[in-house]
């Protein structure tokens, strides 16, 4: 079969860890006879460099002629450290995922078994946590207007606003992923202060009688925070707004020991994007050293949403097979020799 891949590198480490991820995209496509046609494209900090634009046109383009996305991060410090830059790498992310109709971000946590003593946790907490966290992307305080700030430079506002139809959809997500998993979601909010999380919770309450088969629960986020880590193997599915979607997430990929072990996809009305939950990590560029696994792992979802499960299991059990043979970088690697970002990749297109 024949597809053609955007490939969004982005800045900082982005670079290097999707070159792995291409690598063993290669790879499967030689053993499974398949074609897949890359074309790259800039976003984030370099796009502003060359553009003036964190998501130029030509990128846009680009994505919207793609069957899939592969993106590697955005971020830079001289963006980060400067509180008065009118355009900002970030900037072009909510562009993209606006743009692009991706209004759902979905991320998978599995601990793996033979990692399990890297998380912060104690074994007994988090082994057997896998759970899947469902992030509305589209709505909410990121994208609400008005938002500014005063001209002397001390009050800011920004607004939190969710639409019927944008809370009904990734609800009706929600429970399509509970129902091919353990039947189970769990609606975050905060229905005892703000009114958006009220309409979450009087929407989710009409939908749920369409899925008499998935049992539904209201948590508080506050809660949600805490149960997280108490009690991580709680959970199956947990959908929620924006901003806390946002927050939670991050929280929750500590649990299995490294950022760099988590994938992601966002998906909505066109093609989808597929990515590793951490951010460009700018102090690794260029040095070989950083996590490539979340990139390769994001490109099994990536096969996966094409169509192609047997492909993307390939690269699970071979990212299994380096985890197991101790072939790791140096967030991962505290005892033994650590491995470079290149070392993990060819480790892992090795053994599909």
């Amino acid at each position: 079969m024949e597809f053609k891949i955007a490939l969004l590198p982005g800045d900082g480490i982005g670079p290097e860890i999707v070159t792995e991820a291409v690598k063993v995209l290669n790879v499967i496509a030689e053993k499974y006879s398949h074609t897949f046609t890359y074309e790259t494209a800039l976003v984030g900090a370099c796009a502003i460099d060359a553009t003036g634009n964190p998501y130029p046109d030509a990128t846009h383009e680009v994505c919207t002629t793609s069957d899939a996305i592969l993106f590697g991060a955005i971020g830079d410090p001289k963006y980060d450290n400067d509180p008065n830059a009118k355009v900002r790498p970030e900037q072009g992310l909510l562009r993209m995922r606006q743009s692009l109709g991706l209004f759902a971000n979905l991320r998978p946590l599995a601990v793996f078994d033979s990692l399990i003593d890297r998380s912060p946790l104690k074994r007994e907490i988090v082994q057997g946590a896998d759970f899947v966290c469902v992030r509305e992307l589209t709505g909410g305080l990121y994208f609400g207007k008005p938002q500014g700030r005063s001209e002397d430079g001390n009050t800011a506002y920004d607004t939190c606003v969710y639409t019927r139809v944008e809370v009904e959809r990734i609800l009706h997500l929600a429970f399509g992923i509970a129902r091919n998993r353990r039947k189970k979601l769990t609606v975050v909010d905060k229905a005892n202060v703000i009114a958006t999380s009220r309409l979450w919770r009087q929407i989710a309450k009409e939908i749920a009688p369409q899925y008499p088969d998935i049992e539904m629960e209201f948590m508080f986020v506050d809660n949600a925070a805490m149960q997280i880590i108490q009690r991580p193997t709680y959970f199956d599915v947990i959908v929620t707004e924006n901003l806390f979607g946002d927050i939670l997430t991050d929280e929750a990929s500590v649990i299995s020991g490294s950022l760099g072990m988590l994938p992601s996809a966002s998906v909505g009305a066109k093609v989808a994007l597929f990515e590793p939950i951490h951010g460009s990590y700018p102090q690794a560029a260029g040095k070989n050293i950083a996590n490539p696994m979340a990139t390769i792992l994001s490109a099994a979802m990536l096969l996966e949403h094409l169509e192609l499960r047997k492909e993307g299991q390939a690269i699970r059990n071979a990212v299994n097979k380096a985890i197991e043979a101790g072939v790791l970088t140096e967030d991962l690697s505290s005892e033994g020799e650590a491995h470079s970002t290149t070392d993990v990749g060819n480790f892992i297109a090795s053994n599909i």
